[in-house]
């Protein structure tokens, strides 16, 4: 079992889904973390069961000067950060470029990229002063190809791995390790209203039609994602930065028989 006793973290996008479950392995492998979503209700609910290890922080991680915020309740609370998960994330609305508002894409663009940044950009440092750390954001496999009807969403999580790969090189020299994960077909919230919108008459024959393309024979669980994130984050990965992992059962593999 991966052990991160005395660690401390960060996990954005925490209230449900991904960041939820990875606030859950994080403490149960021993870390103290400050849990953080722009939905305070959501955020309070999700973190009381994690005890006095989980301080739930509501804030709008797009805007400027949220990660040094974040960063200083984090030290305050808990002592110097080692460990972050830079995982709020939205798919904005489904539907083809040429009828999507700018102001929508631009929405996409400051949830998924800008955020990350804002969060490399105030680890980075800190995480060099703490002697060392790891960093990982979560990207998608529509960052690794394209997404007929979720361009923005897919050209905001490319991006995602273009920053985790330069803070790879950035970090590496001071101990700092940075990788992306790459979830596929994840049951969450996020898929649901994405079958919906492609099949919002038979949502449970779009759910069929999702999981027939995995080669796994199933969609992933928030779990799947959360254990290959605290692997990431722990010492069994040492040697590991500047990477895109996908956990998607095989679905970039190719086609199966």
């Amino acid at each position: 079992m991966t052990t991160l006793d005395g660690k401390v973290a960060i996990v954005t996008g925490a209230a449900s889904g991904i960041g939820l479950a990875a606030s859950r392995h994080l403490v149960a492998a021993g870390a103290r973390i400050v849990m953080i979503d722009r939905d305070a209700a959501a955020l309070a609910q999700a973190a009381a069961p994690l005890g006095d290890g989980a301080l739930p922080l509501a804030l709008d991680v797009s805007v400027e000067g949220s990660a040094a915020s974040y960063l200083s309740m984090a030290e305050t609370a808990f002592g110097p950060v080692q460990l972050a998960i830079l995982n709020a994330g939205t798919t904005g609305p489904i539907e083809r470029i040429e009828t999507m508002a700018l102001e929508a894409f631009d929405t996409v663009m400051a949830v998924n990229v800008r955020s990350v940044w804002l969060g490399l950009a105030a680890l980075l440092p800190a995480l060099r002063r703490n002697g060392g750390g790891a960093i990982v954001a979560t990207s998608s496999t529509a960052g690794l190809r394209g997404a007929a009807r979720l361009a923005a969403y897919s050209a905001s999580k490319h991006a995602v791995i273009g920053l985790v790969k330069s803070a790879a090189l950035e970090g590496a020299r001071d101990g700092v390790r940075v990788n992306a994960v790459c979830p596929g077909p994840i049951d969450t919230g996020m898929i649901a209203g994405i079958e919906s919108a492609f099949r919002p008459d038979d949502p449970a024959a779009a759910r069929r039609s999702t999981a027939a393309r995995v080669p796994l024979n199933r969609i992933g669980t928030v779990d799947d994602v959360a254990a290959m994130m605290l692997f990431l984050l722990s010492d069994q990965a040492a040697f590991a930065t500047g990477g895109a992992y996908s956990i998607d059962g095989g679905v970039m593999a190719g086609l199966s028989a």
